[in-house]
């Protein structure tokens, strides 16, 4: 069955890339657009959509806003923010809201396509070395890390696990976890798995979230 994909942009040019892009693809179908975030949770309400590409700024309802709300209902979609480097920090509310990941607008087809089927099968981690500088930038403003003990959040993960989640934060593949800690790939995706369970979260993304929020990883990319 095709990825059901919804556009969600208030610039029609760039919808009408997206879809060019996407028709071509024998395992994807644009099935909704919409011009702001407004249309678009109206659109889910009778429209089934797997992966939702979202601009951040639009009229009206604004793409992390609306990611929120799309998130906050049972069974939703996943969702993709789109953004340009300029908008960053609205990128990463976007992820703090529920989005699966991110992506530079002028993100190459392949890329674009290769992401939205790795959000499509669970893996939230699109372009890591982008999260990573994101959150780089924009740690320094998230909000109480100084005043709550670094391991609160964590104290629940064997050493190994907060090894593996240091890496995941720190922006590294699941193979590339694997050759750091001498690990086969699959025993690297088991403590990922167990890591979600113990702390709660939905997907890789509010891992890297959490690492910077309780200070496990601090700007620059480096332990805290």
């Amino acid at each position: 069955m095709a990825i059901r994909v919804m556009l969600v942009d208030d610039q029609v040019l760039l919808r009408t890339g997206f879809r060019m892009v996407l028709a071509a693809q024998p395992d994807m179908e644009v099935v909704a657009e919409a011009g702001d975030g407004a249309e678009a949770i109206e659109i889910l309400r009778s429209t089934a959509v797997d992966v939702v590409l979202m601009d951040v700024r639009m009229p009206r309802l604004d793409g992390v806003e609306a990611t929120r709300r799309i998130c906050a209902q049972p069974n939703p979609p996943k969702v993709l923010i789109l953004t340009t480097f300029d908008l960053d920090e609205y990128a990463f509310s976007g992820l703090k809201a529920g989005a699966s990941g991110f992506m530079l607008k002028d993100v190459p087809p392949a890329e674009l396509l290769s992401a939205i089927r790795s959000v499509h099968s669970g893996d939230a981690v699109v372009a890591p070395s982008t999260t990573r500088r994101l959150l780089d930038r924009f740690s320094p403003m998230l909000p109480g890390s100084e005043k709550e003990p670094k391991n609160k959040h964590i104290q629940k993960l064997t050493e190994r696990e907060r090894e593996v989640m240091l890496l995941v934060a720190q922006g590294l593949s699941n193979g590339e976890i694997a050759a750091r800690l001498v690990l086969s790939e699959a025993t690297v995706k088991t403590h990922v798995g167990r890591i979600l369970t113990k702390l709660s979260l939905r997907d890789r993304v509010q891992v890297v979230v959490l690492a910077y929020e309780t200070g496990l990883v601090r700007a620059g990319g480096g332990a805290g």
